[in-house]
């Protein structure tokens, strides 16, 4: 279990807080709902999406007060849903839940005004908690992914991370491969925390060979290691 960093005053709220998911996989979906299932007091899920157009709709639709909004979708992630939806629905309230912790993804979802930001590995009960803090108010971090956040907007609001060409080479997927690969995940544990198949992680490693130039896994790993994916 993973402790979070909260800013802001301790907050109750005297209803159930409607949620609604959004992530390209049904499977994490039901996990999810599952997982929300042990703090039914605080939270409702209401609706679910698995693409950008399907969250825009469905937010729409059932007028949530939180989204938990996945980072990367194929066809345009959580960045693509701030940017349609909060013009249109000022009050409702995003909050990140994504396996990366990359600082580019933190910061990018932030700035495109989500409330804060937890990665998969929190518990069902924590997540229902960080769910009514940010409804409250609240800005809700997974304890590492704060300091990105304070570094980034310590510089200046207009401030951005320095781009890396042949890190821009790289798709989302191929970037959540290779940091769960650098830290050491054998493929089969790629596949089961990413929702895909073993193939299909041999493929994005293929593909992330090819693009880096580089040769095995371990000059993958190095190579991640100095532009601090891990």
């Amino acid at each position: 279990m993973e402790d979070l960093i909260v800013t802001g005053e301790d907050t109750t709220t005297p209803h159930r807080v409607r949620v609604f998911l959004v992530d390209d996989h049904a499977l994490f979906r039901t996990g999810v709902r599952a997982e929300l299932a042990v703090a039914a007091e605080q939270v409702e899920v209401v609706g679910e999406a698995g693409s950008v157009a399907e969250a825009v709709a469905g937010i729409a639709h059932y007028e949530p007060e939180v989204v938990l909004l996945d980072v990367h979708m194929p066809d345009g992630g959580g960045a693509e849903v701030l940017r349609q939806v909060r013009p249109r629905q000022p009050d409702v309230v995003f909050l990140a839940l994504s396996v990366s912790d990359a600082a580019e993804d933190v910061i990018a979802v932030i700035r495109g005004g989500a409330r804060g930001y937890v990665t998969k590995t929190i518990s069902g009960r924590e997540l229902a908690d960080a769910v009514v803090r940010v409804r409250a108010g609240d800005a809700v971090f997974s304890p590492r992914l704060a300091g990105f956040v304070l570094d980034a907007f310590s510089e200046g609001p207009n401030s951005a991370p320095v781009g890396d060409p042949e890190l821009d080479l790289l798709t989302p997927r191929e970037r959540e491969v290779l940091r769960l690969l650098a830290r050491g995940y054998a493929y089969k544990e790629i596949a089961s925390e990413l929702f895909i198949s073993v193939k299909t992680v041999e493929t994005h490693v293929s593909s992330v060979l090819r693009k880096t130039q580089l040769s095995n896994r371990y000059e993958l790993s190095r190579w991640a290691s100095d532009r601090r994916l891990v």
